[in-house]
């Protein structure tokens, strides 16, 4: 089952406008200064779509919150580590909050876009809008 995606997420006691200032953006990455990990994320275009590729094993579907704002895709979520107690020899997996933010550089139809979650990738598919014709009538 394809992952919702919100057009826009609800204030939650952190201003979004103030998270916005912290965004940084260069061509099509944009950077979120917090405390969570950023997971590796691609951004390309077809001539159809924009789409954002996330590699982000162990997570579940719903375990995603995914959201438009302004011209800006949001991505974010927990994984969960493993709860046994162990000494670590080497540690490069990271676990706990994620987020990632991309900015799109295009309108889309958020009503049409979808995202799947398969074999560790989570892909968000944003259809592009398609520019409406108006007739002049004479």
């Amino acid at each position: 089952m394809p992952t919702s995606i919100k057009k826009s997420r609800p204030s939650s006691g952190t201003s979004m406008e103030m998270r916005r200032d912290v965004l940084h953006a260069v061509g099509w990455q944009v950077q979120v200064r917090t405390g969570a990990w950023s997971p590796p994320t691609d951004v390309y275009e077809t001539m159809d779509a924009y789409v954002v590729r996330v590699e982000i094993a162990g997570m579940q579907e719903e375990e995603f919150e995914i959201f438009m704002e302004e011209k800006a895709l949001f991505i974010r979520g927990n994984r969960s580590d493993i709860p046994e107690r162990r000494a670590y020899q080497q540690m490069e997996i990271r676990f706990g909050k994620f987020e990632t933010a991309v900015g799109i550089p295009g309108p889309v139809d958020i009503d049409a876009a979808r995202a799947d979650y398969v074999e560790g990738f989570l892909t968000v598919i944003l259809p592009k809008a398609k520019a409406s014709h108006i007739e002049v009538e004479e």
